[in-house]
């Protein structure tokens, strides 16, 4: 290699890991050559986007001296596609189906959300009536064409479409799983006549069983793909007038990677794009500490989110509901089977909102504040009380050093909105009523947790808990108390964790297919050809990403269950050619985590396979963080303040600290107080905490 190849990859030798929030946009740098972070945090603007990027990504290069050439690779997630949904704000869509099936979506799987309630509200289509219509074409349960699809009702009712004003067209017919070929023939016949509208097809955004669930995800993709498109093509565009030109990720709801081409063609792999990175950041920090189990509670500006990781691996599920009426009741939302890691949303961040309600009870969220115009400190027109204005009031919160003083707050609004709103109607101080705030949202917080990590039949003693997110670290002691939590930790950079994650994940592409069938009488030559078609096309696929299949990954599993039942578990299947002989080996996976899941098999019930998964994937990337902060440790301790800990009933001095005057090797005595730019790590009473060498923050919870 040249000595000018050499220095133009010295040069290009940093990445940026990018990740809009509800509430704030974070911009993290890398720096290769070092392993050194840098970070950047401000306001989203909700405007455009594109806008807090470009400042957060102005802000990390003019601190460093850099120039936008020096970008090697951009790692972007994003809330755009959820907010989409939630918001309806996507585009007008049109479906094409099968005829006779035109209301599915309305039908979906008759069943009631809440038995209880009569004025039950179900969640509205995504394409309204008027724009699903049927194409006459049948293929039967085996992938035989029985009826040829009717190419001249075809253009009719797509004309009807264009007529109505749609930007975009979903085609799902009953069995287009099976057999594509009719969902292919329409989506080349609008290609051809309409090249304006986007097309999405259920045989490539979702080519499994149940017609309900393939429905929603393929007529969702197709409600944000014109938005998304619109998004990511002016992200490229801007990020080239800062003259970065490398390479651009965006990650999934899985914690993986994709093209930008991927997430163009199939933005419905984003709903949960920014959240995975913050799991993967766990998955990153565990194994750099040696910690297996991790639970991760992630609070930002808008929500929480809680995660487990076991051994060194977040948990991976199909099951997903965007847009649920009713936030945190499972079946009110529109159903989307993509892989998404496992997480709860708890609606509880800085910006929720406190009030009191029609029974005189202080209540905390899901309405959020935002960033606009945000809780009544931030100064911007919110009059309503938050937690931010309750972390305020009680201490834990500097006003003269949030976002690390390039954002004043301003106390006296945050003491006017909860003396009005919760002081004075509850008949409380105004520092009763912070706390009062600060202790419902932490116990709705635990309470979610809670349940959720027992659903996965964990204990929560067992894990070390990790802190991260704008608020997280402000809230995360007294949530680890109320789940008995015995270690808690803040990693370094804990305020943009998830723009971190995507900076250590793999590129990855999961291949989907239906095909069901019992194990004891498999058509092993047929399900053979299928996996190693979907290997072939994941292979393709990381290769256009520029990754070599020398450097890739092949995983499989199977959704299987027992015959008769509704439902399936997924199970790892092994590689390479299948036969007769590999059925044990398979029946043994599946016993394994049947039992792990309900404590016990089923004996002389067959077993049938009904949805088969590859997974290909990269190389995930080599990076050990070095980090190193400016100062020593006798510039740790800023000085005291008044706090007020739950634990305790009276307000005390208490010490706080400067995060980057802390170094390997520290160790004190709780309650403290520890300041970074990006987020506040409050640490209560009977406590003791330390430095690692990795600057993490360790906490030891019962010291006393």
């Amino acid at each position: 290699m040249s000595a000018a190849a050499k220095k133009c990859i010295k040069l290009m030798s940093f990445q940026l890991g990018i990740d809009i929030g509800g509430t704030f946009t974070d911009v993290v740098l890398l720096d290769e050559n070092s392993e050194k972070l840098f970070f950047s945090k401000i306001l989203t603007t909700h405007g455009d986007p594109t806008d807090g990027i470009v400042t957060g990504i102005k802000q990390v290069l003019d601190e460093n001296k850099l120039e936008g050439s020096s970008i090697r690779r951009v790692l972007h997630g994003t809330t755009l596609v959820t907010n989409a949904v939630i918001e309806r704000k996507g585009a007008k869509t049109g479906l094409l189906t099968t005829s006779g099936f035109e209301d599915i979506l309305e039908i979906g799987r008759e069943l009631r959300y809440y038995i209880y309630d009569l004025n039950i509200q179900m969640p509205e289509p995504i394409v309204p009536r008027n724009l699903r219509l049927g194409v006459n074409e049948r293929i039967d349960k085996d992938g035989h064409v029985i009826s040829t699809l009717d190419e001249s009702q075809l253009a009719v009712q797509v004309q009807t479409l264009v007529n109505n004003g749609v930007e975009a067209i979903a085609i799902c017919y009953l069995f287009g799983y099976l057999n594509p070929s009719h969902e292919e023939k329409t989506a080349q016949f609008i290609r051809e006549n309409y090249p304006q509208i986007y097309i999405s097809t259920s045989s490539q955004i979702m080519p499994e069983i149940r017609e309900y669930e393939r429905t929603s995800a393929t007529t969702m993709n197709a409600y944000v793909q014109p938005l998304t498109h619109t998004y990511l093509s002016k992200l490229e565009s801007r990020l080239l007038d800062m003259d970065i030109s490398g390479v651009i990720n965006i990650m999934l709801s899985s914690g993986r990677l994709t093209t930008v081409e991927g997430a163009k063609e199939s933005p419905i792999h984003l709903l949960e794009s920014g959240p995975a990175g913050g799991t993967m950041a766990g998955v990153f920090v565990g194994k750099q500490t040696n910690r297996k189990d991790l639970f991760n509670f992630d609070m930002g500006g808008t929500t929480a989110k809680a995660s487990l990781i076991h051994n060194h691996k977040p948990e991976i599920t199909n099951q997903f509901e965007a847009g649920r009426v009713k936030r945190f009741r499972k079946g009110s939302g529109l159903p989307v089977r993509i892989p998404v890691i496992d997480m709860i949303e708890i609606g509880a961040g800085g910006g929720s909102i406190a009030k009191v309600n029609q029974l005189g009870l202080l209540t905390v969220g899901p309405e959020s504040a935002g960033s606009e115009p945000g809780p009544a400190c931030y100064d911007r027109g919110g009059e309503s009380p938050t937690v931010t204005d309750a972390d305020l009031v009680l201490g834990y919160l500097n006003e003269n050093f949030f976002l690390g003083g390039t954002m004043t707050l301003n106390r006296q609004k945050a003491e006017g909105a909860i003396r009005k709103h919760l002081a004075e109607p509850l008949c409380l101080s105004v520092e009763e009523a912070a706390l009062g705030v600060h202790r419902v949202v932490n116990e709705n917080m635990a309470n979610a947790a809670r349940v959720h990590i027992l659903e996965k039949g964990q204990d929560p003693r067992h894990f070390t808990m990790m802190a991260f997110g704008g608020a997280g670290p402000v809230h995360a002691f007294d949530v680890a108390s109320r789940l008995n939590i015995t270690q808690l930790l803040a990693p370094v950079g804990a305020g943009v964790a998830s723009a971190i994650g995507f900076l250590v994940s793999p590129v990855a592409v999961e291949n989907v297919r239906s095909h069901v069938g019992k194990l004891n009488s498999m058509d092993w030559e047929f399900a053979n050809q299928f996996l190693s078609k979907m290997e072939d096309e994941g292979k393709a696929f990381l290769n256009t990403a520029g990754i070599p299949d020398e450097n890739i990954s092949i995983s499989r599993r199977s959704d299987m269950r027992y015959l008769g039942q509704g439902f399936e578990i997924n199970v790892p299947i092994p590689n390479g050619e299948l036969s007769r002989d590999k059925t044990n080996e398979i029946q043994s996976n599946f016993s394994l985590t049947y039992s792990a899941l309900y404590s016990r098999t089923i004996d002389d019930v067959e077993i049938e396979s009904v949805t088969w998964r590859v997974l290909t994937t990269g190389p995930s990337p080599k990076i050990r963080l070095k980090q190193e902060f400016e100062f020593n440790s006798q510039n740790a301790l800023k000085g005291h303040r008044k706090v007020r800990f739950a634990q305790l009933n009276t307000t005390i001095e208490c010490p706080v600290y400067d995060r980057y005057g802390l170094q390997v090797g520290d160790a004190m005595n709780g309650p403290a107080i520890i300041e970074e730019k990006e987020s506040t790590f409050v640490i209560g009473p009977n406590s003791q905490f330390f430095v690692d060498d990795q600057l993490n923050i360790i906490v030891d919870m019962d010291a006393s």
